[in-house]
This record gives structure tokens, C-alpha cells and sequence, in this order.
């Protein structure tokens, strides 16, 4: 759409508010909202004013003005809101420099699209999400300096097949790691997570299909279809937004958190993409290893080496290491394979069709922010073209049954965060290539994790040491 023919349809559809959302560095969604009345054509260009030292990851105090900018091709009607609403995701001005804002997320995709299109390699990057949630229908948590614990509830929770239900509990709970695919009155969410999926579509996300996942207590996953690197970020950032709205208007809680529960499955986010050029998928070939081309495999090669560096932007919360952990049925070995889903990077083979050829990048969770981690996974993929960084053989055995030296063999993501953030400042050249990444970017998101997240929570006694210790 045009600026013009967004205030053709909010003047031909009665929309009475614009709300206008844009993307902290950390990944969170903000937003505010004007009256119809106040929306112009200019604004599309001229932007409108924010207090930029109060975002995530901004700027300071002392240089705060900044411009949001909507972006005309993002115009939807809000799926959430009763009040006739419009919605623009918008991006970062400077009004100083008058130039885009190099913190600016969705400014970092725009430039890693337009770097791959300067490499020659290819013309497109095609990026699908998996995106996997919890929605529990109470949650509880706090911290002080002499107390800190958190409670959380499903009706579907294995352990709740003993509760007094008002005198009445009719069973079906699911058990620990059977959640994927029961049909209902196991899953218990059908009609949400399809609610879900209509708000979806009417947003313009076209969805391929939800289900129940492992999990026991409401584990979901809803699968969109792929599309181009920042239109995709674009989406995923409304799927975060309708699944926790959705499930608020149900009486119940949605979380991306990768590892709410102990002793059941996390929740990630896997990644497919691939590279397009002239409409050609360039990973697919027929007398290939899995029908990969050689590009592929260099594509690959990047992803592992980089791996480490990958996961201080792709599974960036501490908690997103309670999920990676070696030993369970976590991708967190670095290595590729076909249909394997023990390895890191797997080639899907339920499709014969050439545009179906993809990779599948399987550590990250959905607390990444979308417009980094996409661009840094394409970028990694690129260095290997370039490089031509052979990934070595496939691996096909089980990896989840290695033991000894086999397993240790191979070479395997960092155990925490901090260990993901030393190996980013150590290995991100390659996202520096095209400008893509700047220096700043990438200091200001090791000292804003450093500080925020994983301070603090080292810093805090953990519940589960006064069960170890406190006795000693």
C-alpha cells in the first residue's frame, strides 16, 4: 500500500485509531496510538516524535528525540483491539543525522537484504519460523532479597490429575512429554490456538498448521508459512502479539519463555531458510546429498562454525540454556543431517519438490528478536558461501544415545549465556560484512544482556541451592 491509499482506508472503513508498534533491541513489540484525525501523508515520511532514552538498548538521556517512520506496507487492521484499530509497524529515524537508526532491529534486516542482493550469490532469502509456545492458566513469581519462587498451573498438567476439581476432575490430563498431537479432550486448546490462527490470516499471516506440542501443560505450536527475512520478522513479531492477546481474552497466559518447566520439554523456534535467485532455489540438487546443492552445504559449514557466536543472538536468555542442554533431546549438537533432529542444522525431507529444499537451523527459541536473529543466521550461511566452509560429513546416528569419547567428539553450542556472548565478541566479523551489523549493535547487545540478565541472575541464590546446601 501506498501512504495514500492507508488514509484512503482508514477514511472508507471508519478506523478511528492508528497504532503505531516498533521493535526494542531486546525484540519486545512497543507501541503507541493516535486518533484517525492526526494521520497525514507526511507523517509516513516527516515521522513522529518519541523519547528514545526510554527503550531497551536506545538511546541516552541526552540525545533522545527520535522519529518514528510507519511503514505503509505493514498496514493491517489490529486483530486485537474492539475500538476499530490500525495497525503500522514503523521504523527508526534520527532526526539529527536525519538518517535510519543503526539500533533500529527492523533497519538491520532492511540491510541484510540488501547486502545479499549486493553479494551477486542470490536475490532472496526465504525464512519459516516455528515458533513454540506455553499457555498456563495461572503464574505466579516474585524475588526479594530474602525470598524468590515462582508457581505455575495448567488444568492440563500431569500433576494435576489428583486435584479436587470442584468435585469433579474428568481426568485426560497429559503426562509428561505425550502432549504431541492427542486430540481432544486431551487438547484441551483447539478452538484457542484455531482462534489464534484466524486472527492470524486476518492479519495477513498465511498459516500452514497448529497442533498440541510435547509438552504437558499447554505446549503449542503454530506454523506460518515462509516468507522473505524482514516481512517475516514483521510476522512473527504480530504472532507473538495475537498468541498472548488471544490467550489473555481465554482467561490464560501464553509465554514464549524456552524453559518454564522442569523435567519437560522447552520450547524453540526453528529456523528454515534458503536462498532464491531469478526464482531458482539455489539449495536444491538433485545428486545431492539429501538433494542439497554445494552452496547448501557451504551455507551450512558457515552456520556451525559460527554456531556459538550465533547462539548470543539466537537463544539469547539465560533461561534458553535450561532448554540446550547436552545429554536430553536438545539440538544442541553442531553438526547437520537429513531427517535427523538431533543435529543442529537438518535438511527436512518431506517434500520432493526443488522449492521445498531448505535448512533447518534448530537451536534458536522464539525470545530471540527476530530482525537479528534472521539476518545474523543468513549472514553466517553467506560467510560459508563465500568461504566455501565445508561442514564435513552428516551425521546420521542418534547423537542423543553417544556416550563417552563419540560424544565428545562432537562439537556442541555453549552451555549459557554469557558463554554465547563471550564467543560473539570473539567471532562477529561476519555479521559486520555489508554494514549489516554495526560495531554499536553489537557492544551495546553484549553490555545490555551482561548487565540486565546475565548479572542479575548470577548474582541470585537459586531456590534449588537451599536444597542442596542450606543443611550442609
Amino acid at each position: 500500500m501506498t501512504p495514500e491509499e492507508v488514509i484512503k482506508k482508514i477514511r472508507d472503513e471508519g478506523i478511528q485509531i492508528i497504532d503505531l508498534k516498533f521493535t526494542d533491541l531486546p525484540g519486545m513489540w512497543q507501541h503507541l496510538s493516535i486518533t484517525a484525525s492526526e494521520i497525514s501523508v507526511e507523517m509516513f515520511t516527516d515521522g513522529l516524535g518519541f523519547d528514545g532514552s526510554s527503550i531497551h538498548g536506545f538511546q541516552k538521556i541526552e540525545e533522545s528525540d527520535m522519529l518514528l517512520v510507519p511503514d505503509a506496507d505493514t498496514a493491517v487492521m489490529d486483530p486485537v483491539h474492539r475500538i476499530p484499530t490500525l495497525s503500522l509497524v514503523c521504523d527508526i529515524v534520527d532526526p539529527i543525522r536525519e538518517e535510519r537508526y543503526s539500533r533500529d532491529p527492523r533497519y538491520i534486516a532492511l540491510k541484510a537484504e540488501q547486502y545479499l542482493k549486493s553479494t551477486g550469490i542470490a536475490d532472496t532469502a526465504y525464512f519459516g519460523p516455528e515458533a513454540e509456545f506455553f499457555v498456563f492458566d495461572d503464574v505466579r513469581y516474585g524475588y526479594g532479597q530474602n525470598e524468590g519462587y515462582h508457581f505455575i498451573d495448567s488444568d492440563q498438567g500431569a500433576w494435576n490429575t489428583g486435584r479436587d476439581e470442584d468435585g469433579a476432575n474428568l481426568g485426560y490430563k497429559i503426562r509428561t512429554k505425550e502432549g504431541y498431537f492427542p486430540v481432544p479432550p486431551h487438547d484441551t486448546m483447539q478452538d484457542m490456538r484455531s482462534e489464534m490462527v484466524l486472527k492470524m490470516i486476518e492479519a495477513g499471516i498465511q498459516i500452514e498448521v497448529h497442533h498440541h506440542e510435547v509438552a504437558t501443560a499447554g505446549q503449542n505450536e503454530i506454523d506460518m508459512r515462509f516468507d522473505t527475512l524482514r516481512s517475516m520478522a514483521d510476522k512473527l513479531m504480530m504472532y507473538k502479539y495475537i498468541v498472548k492477546n488471544v490467550a489473555r481474552a481465554y482467561g490464560k497466559v501464553a509465554t514464549f519463555m524456552p524453559k518454564p518447566l522442569f523435567g519437560d520439554n522447552g520450547s524453540g523456534m526453528h529456523v528454515h531458510s534458503s536462498l532464491w535467485k531469478g526464482g531458482e532455489n539455489l539449495f536444491y540438487d538433485a545428486k545431492g546429498y539429501a538433494q542439497i546443492s554445494d552452496m547448501c552445504k557451504y551455507y551450512i559449514g558457515g552456520i556451525l562454525k559460527h554456531g556459538p557466536a550465533l547462539m548470543g543472538i539466537c537463544a539469547p536468555t539465560t533461561n534458553s540454556y535450561k532448554r540446550l542442554v547436552p545429554g536430553y533431546e536438545a539440538p544442541v549438537n553442531l553438526v547437520y543431517s537429513a531427517r535427523n533432529r538431533s543435529a543442529a542444522c537438518r535438511i527436512p525431507m518431506v517434500s520432493k519438490s526443488p522449492k521445498a529444499k531448505r535448512v533447518e537451523f534448530r537451536p534458536p527459541d522464539a525470545m530471540a528478536n527476530p530482525y537479528l536473529a534472521f539476518p545474523a543466521i543468513m549472514m553466517a550461511g553467506l560467510d560459508g558461501i563465500q568461504n566455501k566452509i565445508d561442514p564435513g560429513k552428516p551425521t546420521e546416528g542418534n547423537l542423543f544415545e553417544l556416550e563417552g569419547r563419540a560424544a565428545k567428539r562432537i562439537p556442541t553450542v555453549p552451555g549459557s549465556l554469557d558463554a554465547s556472548l563471550a564467543a560473539l565478541e570473539r567471532d562477529h566479523e561476519f555479521l559486520l560484512k555489508g554494514n549489516v551489523f554495526t560495531k554499536d549493535v553489537i557492544e551495546t547487545w553484549l553490555d545490555y544482556k551482561r548487565e540486565n540478565e546475565v548479572d542479575p541472575v548470577r548474582l541470585r541464590p537459586h531456590p534449588y541451592e537451599f536444597m542442596l546446601y542450606f543443611d550442609a
